[in-house]
């Protein structure tokens, strides 16, 4: 049985860290133009780029440039300067335009179809393949039983997504916030209005011509993010060589712990220990971090059965709250030293440690010191010391996690 590859979403340093310290295979990244999140607050830029690659190239692990928006007419030199500079740094190109497969040909970069060029059958995946591209990102749309046909006869590695947001056109390339805004989902620049409320109104003229009506449930275009672990078994047994978490504007807690999951849900498949007890174990441990509400996208069928949600909200079942920033780890006893600057720390609380250098770091706070004093609880102005058995650095922010 084929392992595959866990590709996970890096948008900034933490959530890089939090990626190869969960376990990733691979990631994939922005340099902040002519990519799909190029309006995210996380993106590289070209000055962090070494650091990214050496940190990967430390641990084994590969480094995926997206390139895949769409490009105008005068934007090919742009994306040929990025990629001359990135060539370096990167192992593969993620792509959906054919200029910017003309220009990884020419420049000698591996590149990937993303899955904004639709790929959805063997023969179209040949295509590629014989354009020169080292994998095929397929369509959404495609089901467990063609994802497994394509990945046999195609010839080609096969990447599907796995968990994370699902666009309402499905594959993407989808006009509603062009329309309603001027900013191209297939230019990075969605304003999603697909998550948002509707109300319509009357517009004929006349006496009492003033009916209007709020569409319930407002989420009829919001589709349900995904979530494969429950068959995760079915999808390892496609033959896909890689499994993608979406999620570059996400947190640093989601990426830690949706990878950590998929990780050992993975390994577990493969070990022949996985099992529907697990499974949901693995659920409810990304269902502690951001999501909307889960489902299972067109894997099972088109169209998907109970894809769009009831509610947009944030259904993570736990928060994280500001509490301060490390002043200083010693390394020997394992002991941080913490300054709290908001919420206040008791012992007992569950702690998340988040920096560009130490990722994301979860633990129980098991006591709290001053020198020799034992303290039950630091307030705002206050310094504590408490064992931390993972490093951390001077600077990264200290959180507690509550539940909602």
């Amino acid at each position: 049985m084929r392992r595959p590859e866990i590709l996970a979403p890096a948008g900034d340093m933490t959530c890089l860290q939090a990626a190869l310290n969960a376990g990733a295979d691979a990631v994939y990244f922005g340099l902040g133009e002519l990519n799909m999140r190029q309006m995210a607050t996380r993106n590289f830029t070209r000055e962090s780029l070494p650091e990214l690659s050496s940190r990967c190239a430390e641990r084994g692990v590969k480094r995926f440039l997206t390139l895949n928006t769409i490009l105008f007419e005068g934007e090919t030199a742009l994306a040929w300067d990025i990629l001359k500079f990135a060539r370096p740094y990167i192992d593969a190109v993620i792509v959906a335009d054919w200029a910017v497969i003309d220009i990884c040909r020419d420049l000698g970069i591996p590149f990937h179809v993303s899955t904004q060029m639709s790929c959805s059958n063997s023969a179209a995946a040949r295509f590629f393949k014989s354009q020169g591209a080292s994998r095929v990102v397929l369509a959404r749309e495609c089901t467990l039983e063609e994802v497994a046909r394509i990945s046999a006869d195609a010839g080609i590695d096969i990447e599907v997504f796995v968990h994370g947001a699902i666009c309402m056109a499905v594959s993407g390339r989808c006009m509603l916030s062009h329309g309603a805004y001027g900013c191209s989902s297939n230019r990075g620049e969605c304003r999603q209005p697909c998550r948002r409320m509707f109300r319509i109104h009357e517009v004929q003229e006349g006496e009492n011509a003033n009916a209007e009506f709020l569409v319930t449930p407002h989420t009829v275009l919001s589709a349900k993010d995904l979530c494969s672990l429950p068959f995760i078994d079915r999808l390892v047994a496609t033959g896909a060589a890689s499994f993608k978490i979406e999620g570059r504007a996400r947190n640093p807690e989601y990426v830690k712990t949706v990878v950590t999951a998929y990780r050992e849900a993975v390994d577990a498949v493969i070990a022949g220990r996985f099992d529907r007890q697990r499974a949901q174990a693995w659920v409810d441990g990304c269902a502690k971090v951001y999501h909307r509400e889960f489902g299972v996208g067109l894997y099972h069928g088109r169209p998907g059965e109970d894809q769009f949600t009831d509610t947009d909200e944030n259904q993570a079942t736990t928060k994280k709250l500001y509490a301060g920033v490390i002043l200083n780890y010693y390394a020997r006893p394992k002991i941080a030293q913490v300054l709290i600057h908001s919420q206040p720390l008791t012992a007992g609380n569950d702690l998340s440690i988040h920096g560009p250098a130490s990722g994301v770091v979860d633990l129980k706070l098991t006591e709290l010191r001053q020198d020799e004093k034992s303290l039950d609880t630091v307030t705002k102005g206050q310094w504590a010391t408490f064992p931390c058995p993972a490093r951390v650095r001077p600077g990264d922010k200290v959180y507690r996690v509550v539940k909602c």
